[in-house]
């Protein structure tokens, strides 16, 4: 009877940046957990890197030979688990670029949805929204000058509507000012306006006949004057 050796299981290194006894290194594992939505593995992994900080550099800065992320990886084939162990990581990059499209994960995410059938787009729509959820811009336009939302199939309307929204909401951060920062800007046009109303109510004579009235408008005077 032959013998027939059996392949040895994988061990991790301690070391993010040794290779295996195979000759797969940590970046080609990583590759691998994130292409085959293999959140064990990738646990596996990630827990022999020494600290937060080179997990999230090694996360952010793993690429293919084609130059896709470990995000492209995943979000190209939907793996929705492996995905959201990844946007688990501190540090982690919601909006890497890759090489040949300049696609966002989130435009990878998009074009795997309109390749799939109907019957996933409930699941695949779910997935964008957690992307987006996390972090993921619907802003940025690739090569070809798309932004996520012109890649839809216009069958999946739903999907549309879901990153319109997350769109709109981008759009609009930031819009909302704090009045005190505002009326405090050196220069300003506000600041400006706001010291002319002082002025004019402090050359204003009351008018009022209630003394109570009259009290509050003299104490207001003396407090600005002070």
């Amino acid at each position: 009877m032959r013998f027939v050796p059996i392949q040895p299981a994988l061990y991790l290194p301690s070391n993010p940046h040794t290779e295996y006894s195979q000759g797969a290194s940590i970046q080609e594992q990583l590759i691998e957990a994130c292409r085959r939505d293999n959140t064990s593995l990738l646990s596996d992994l990630l827990s022999s890197v020494p600290s937060p900080t080179a997990a999230a550099d090694l996360l952010n800065n793993t690429t293919t030979v084609m130059g896709n992320h470990l995000y492209h990886e995943a979000a190209s084939r939907g793996n929705y688990d492996v995905i959201d162990m990844l946007l688990d990581q501190d540090g982690f990059e919601c909006d890497p670029i890759n090489r040949l499209e300049g696609d966002t994960p989130l435009h990878s995410a998009i074009r795997w949805i309109n390749g799939e059938s109907a019957a996933q787009r409930e699941f695949g729509n779910a997935l964008v929204e957690m992307m987006l959820e996390a972090g993921s811009s619907p802003r940025i336009k690739n090569k070809g000058g798309l932004t996520p939302v012109q890649l839809v199939d216009p069958r999946n309307g739903e999907l549309k509507e879901i990153i319109q929204k997350h769109e709109y909401a981008s759009l609009n951060a930031g819009d909302f000012v704090n009045a005190d920062e505002v009326n405090v800007s050196k220069g300003g046009k506000n600041a400006g306006r706001q010291q002319e109303v002082e002025e004019e109510e402090e050359d204003a004579e009351f008018s009022g006949s209630d003394d109570e009235e009259r009290a509050e408008w003299e104490r207001r005077r003396r407090a600005r004057r002070s």
